[in-house]
């Protein structure tokens, strides 16, 4: 099997396994970042004029409430697309981390990038991935608000990730509707996984034993590395991923871009507003991330030739035995 297309099938098992451990708290993340929180009312349930009710005092409300009034389903609530969206994210970001990489010289097992080079493959991969998560994102976090006690009018009920996709692209078209807040990913992506790949790589260098290579390091190596990656990613430049998150679901900023909604949430909450659910973001990023990697780096194990001879070798003498 080609490289390209074994860091293909291992990044989508990866996804796949991040998505179903971290999609409850992605929940709890976008309630707090979408609730509209008038600065300085001091409010913790109410409303104000002109505002989304606030519903929410912080993460742990959020993910009890939600689970109290809407069970397990409202913190799975819109898995579908997501699910899909992570093990195809994973897969072209692995994909194009890997064509980067050769891009920028290395040769397995002959020359290898230093840590800055892995960091650049790492921006340039999250640059393309950019043009996959900003569709299937803004699908999950219209069927994760409306699904919230602080929704209010503006955007219709939908029936589930496909009608997300009909109305969206019939009411607001490709660029202003399915692609709305792409600015703000991009802005994300690049800087979080120069960080995501940088320092996965830097903690699994930091822990190859003396002579050995990467391919010498165990589960625990890549599940240390996987986690503070992920808590790395989410803190280069959360503020992009919240400004994304209002852009996305309120009808308020259906005109507005990246700077202005930027200013807007600051001018009204300031850095607390900009960086609100980052706690549980962080939280949820560390197990989820070390799950990405660990199925990652299992599944190419598993894919590498001289595995394959092993299992080869050992059906045959499987066979004379019997």
């Amino acid at each position: 099997m080609a490289d390209g297309w074994k860091d293909f099938v291992a990044g989508t098992v990866g996804g796949f396994a991040g998505k179903l451990l971290d999609y409850p708290l992605d929940t709890v993340k976008v309630l707090l970042q979408t609730q509209n929180v008038s600065a300085g009312s001091g409010a913790s349930v109410g409303t104000v004029a002109g505002e989304v009710p606030v519903v929410y005092r912080g993460a742990w409300h959020c993910l009890t409430h939600t689970f109290r009034t809407k069970g397990v389903k409202g913190l799975y609530k819109g898995l579908s697309s997501p699910l899909l969206g992570s093990m195809a994210e994973n897969a072209v970001l692995f994909l194009t981390f890997g064509y980067f990489k050769r891009l920028l010289g290395e040769v397995p097992g002959e020359k290898d990038l230093s840590l800055t080079e892995l960091s650049l493959a790492g921006a340039g991969a999250g640059g393309v991935v950019a043009f996959v998560l900003t569709p299937v994102e803004l699908v999950k976090c219209r069927l994760q608000v409306q699904n919230s006690a602080s929704s209010s009018a503006g955007f219709r009920a939908y029936k589930g990730p496909v009608d997300v996709v009909v109305q969206t692209l019939k009411t607001e078209g490709l660029v202003q509707g399915l692609y709305r807040g792409h600015a703000s990913t991009l802005l994300r992506e690049i800087p979080g996984n120069f960080c995501w790949y940088g320092v996965y790589e830097g903690v699994c260098k930091s822990m190859i034993p003396e002579g050995g290579t990467k391919a010498d390091l165990g589960p625990s190596a890549h599940i240390i590395g996987g986690a503070s990656a992920g808590v790395a990613y989410w803190t280069a430049f959360y503020p992009a991923d919240t400004v994304k998150s209002q852009l996305q679901t309120h009808p308020d900023h259906a005109r507005h871009g990246f700077y202005e909604t930027f200013k807007s949430i600051f001018r009204k909450e300031g850095l607390r507003g900009l960086y609100r659910g980052w706690g549980v973001t962080a939280a949820r990023a560390a197990p989820a991330h070390a799950a990405i990697f660990a199925g990652y780096e299992y599944t190419m194990k598993l894919l590498r030739p001289e595995h394959i001879d092993e299992e080869r070798s050992f059906v045959m003498q499987e066979s004379i035995h019997d």
